[in-house]
């Protein structure tokens, strides 16, 4: 069941498929093809007689006005500058696309080059927002931060002398704060922050500016294990989920904490997963429930629910395209779809992953840079599976070389690179250099 609400003005709202043959009649009319306008008029018995209007175009523009607007939001939400945006291009939108190229390298053409290893089996990743750096946690309580540039010279034997004196180490902060499994982190948008989450009930934000900083400037308490969280946009405010089934949405600055005042919104069984939308309107999380929820982020109200998302079974992970149009969300089921806000409706499965048809583990669906790919690494057979985003056609398998399930993938926001975190206490980064004819 899915409910949702409509909160535009009246006058700008098509309320159902009669209303809108309606209005195609009184544009016909008004533009002058009175005789289309009669036809179309007995073909669905338009009663009573609609007279000449152009409500029609006045609605299209403000609806082509307001895609514009949200294309700007996300563009600016992604912190990226006009060279950035020309490379990844506009992302899935599927109301206007049909037979699209794919420009971006398949998937399956990324190589291993680098490796970093923990103590402990490792369950969280994270890219930052200008995709220079990248995080991962374990469950010996560590966080590590690691620089993109410096793993690839690293795997490209470059300045060998500065490489033996230690200077150009990936490695740039290892973070020690936490008591139990690190299970979630996402960095800030604006500021040189990471935050954590961790079975040990505490969300810790780290000043990774600092190169003497090991332990956090800032804490969380909560009472239950944290599984996922998220940044608004603007980095003021963060929503958190947890073991219980209560979405937490806290100030940043003052740690104050706000939950929904109607507790019937809430999920009925843990958060598994929770993303912003890159416009700041919303956010959406998943539970083991098998609902997703899309939530209002000023009203901090649920306004759309999809019951049993993946047939019941539990939902992993949820994430918003950069246009806001769409949620990608994997399941235990090893499903993985594609969600149209507007009409609350799966628009594509992706399907073949998954040798057993149902998973053991959590892992994440999402997207490459560009979402002209989907990616979902498969459990029993740690292989990458990837689709055309657009189609769901199937790509070339990769393996991931891994000898334990992938718990953590994460995809860089604007280059051709993703990490990979296991349970075989190693961090994977992949990438695939572009070729660029001169």
């Amino acid at each position: 069941m899915m409910n949702g609400v409509n909160n535009a003005k009246p006058e700008t709202c098509i309320k159902n498929r009669k209303h809108l043959y309606r209005l195609i009649i009184s544009q016909l009319i008004n533009d002058g093809h009175s005789t289309i306008a009669a036809s179309l008029s007995a073909q669905v018995n338009a009663d009573p007689p609609c007279n000449s209007s152009d409500q029609l175009k006045k609605i299209v523009s403000l609806g082509l006005q307001h895609e514009t607007d949200r294309r700007s939001q996300s563009k600016r939400a992604l912190n990226l500058n006009p060279v950035q945006q020309m490379l990844i291009g506009p992302g899935i939108d599927l109301e206007f696309e049909t037979d699209v190229m794919c420009n971006a390298p398949e998937p399956s053409l990324y190589e291993t080059v680098y490796v970093t290893s923990h103590k402990g089996a490792c369950r969280a990743g994270a890219f930052s927002p200008d995709g220079q750096l990248v995080a991962t946690g374990s469950c010996d309580a560590s966080i590590k931060i690691l620089d993109v540039e410096r793993m690839l010279a690293k795997a490209h034997d470059f300045s060998s002398t500065e490489i033996q004196d230690g200077q150009v180490h990936p490695v740039i902060r290892t973070l020690y704060d936490h008591l139990e499994e690190v299970t979630c982190l996402e960095f800030h948008p604006n500021k040189p922050i990471l935050a954590s989450g961790s079975r040990d009930c505490h969300v810790k934000f780290f000043d990774y500016s600092k190169t003497s900083a090991k332990k956090a400037f800032k804490t969380i308490d909560d009472v239950e294990p944290i599984t996922c969280l998220s940044f608004h946009p603007v980095g003021d405010h963060m929503v958190m989920g947890t073991n219980s089934p209560v979405i937490r949405f806290y100030d940043i600055n003052t740690v104050q904490c706000y939950v929904s005042s109607i507790p019937g919104h809430q999920h009925t069984g843990p958060v598994t997963s929770i993303k912003f939308e890159p416009g700041a309107r919303y956010f959406v999380s998943s539970s083991r429930d098998g609902s997703i929820k899309l939530w209002d982020a000023v009203s901090n109200k649920c306004v759309n629910t999809f019951e049993k998302a993946h047939d019941g079974s539990q939902v992993c992970s949820v994430m918003f395209t950069r246009n806001g149009k769409y949620i990608l969300s994997s399941g235990k089921d090893s499903m993985v779809k594609l969600w149209e806000l507007s009409t609350s409706r799966c628009l594509i499965a992706y399907t073949g992953a998954g040798t057993t048809g149902k998973q053991q583990h959590r892992t994440q669906a999402l997207f490459n840079h560009s979402e002209e790919y989907v990616m979902f690494p498969d459990e029993v057979t740690t292989a990458l599976c990837a689709w055309n985003s657009r189609n769901a056609s199937r790509s070339t398998l990769l393996a991931l070389g891994h000898n334990g399930p992938i718990r953590s993938i994460v995809h860089s926001p604007n280059s051709a690179a993703f990490l990979t975190c296991s349970d075989d206490f190693r961090a994977r980064f992949w990438y695939k250099k572009q070729l660029v004819e001169t």
